[in-house]
């Protein structure tokens, strides 16, 4: 219960900080929509992840309760799959708080459609906010992915393990698993 609280606080908090649902995803049904969201993780992980969907009035619905510690979503056209720890990370993210110190892990086997690679909080590609595409990839959240000794530059290969958001608290491994689109 307390991931789900904490699950559905961060979709909240989301939806606050910006308008990220596309009105395509708003239209799919819900059995489209689970197809869609387990895409991002892989089938045995997907296989019993949670699924929750933010509605046209923001609010939040669990359409599949799950067992495997992975709550599964589309934000706006991102879908991801995270455990535990990587939904408090994102949590902390959205509110500006320091994160948890723990390790996290994150699915996002259909790629992204891209995200400042400097600035936690840009929602557009500008001149210079160093946007960056990844295709599928595994992000690997807290203290140990600063470990890993992947590159921190601002314009990384996206085919190639890199730290994204370096020099912020939110510094977290991004792991390509497949070519970027």
């Amino acid at each position: 219960m307390r991931f789900l609280t904490i699950g559905l606080t961060l979709v909240l908090s989301l939806v606050a900080a910006a308008p990220l649902i596309n009105a395509q995803q708003k239209q799919i049904s819900d059995a489209v929509y689970i197809a869609q969201a387990l895409s991002a993780a892989p089938a045995a992980v997907a296989k019993q992840a949670t699924v929750i969907r933010v509605d046209k009035d923001g609010s939040i619905r669990t359409l599949r309760s799950g067992s495997a510690g992975f709550t599964c979503m589309i934000m706006g056209t991102d879908k991801m799959c995270n455990d535990a720890n990587s939904m408090e990370f994102i949590h902390a993210m959205m509110e500006h708080a320091p994160p948890p110190d723990k390790v996290g892990i994150s699915y996002m086997l259909a790629g992204d459609q891209g995200a400042s690679n400097t600035d936690p909080y840009a929602t557009g590609k500008t001149a210079d906010n160093h946007w960056i595409v990844t295709g599928p990839h595994l992000m690997v959240f807290g203290p140990p992915s600063k470990a890993l000794g992947y590159t921190e530059a601002k314009d990384p290969d996206p085919n190639k393990p890199y730290m994204m958001w370096a020099g912020t608290p939110y510094e977290h491994a991004m792991i390509p698993l497949g070519p970027a689109n």
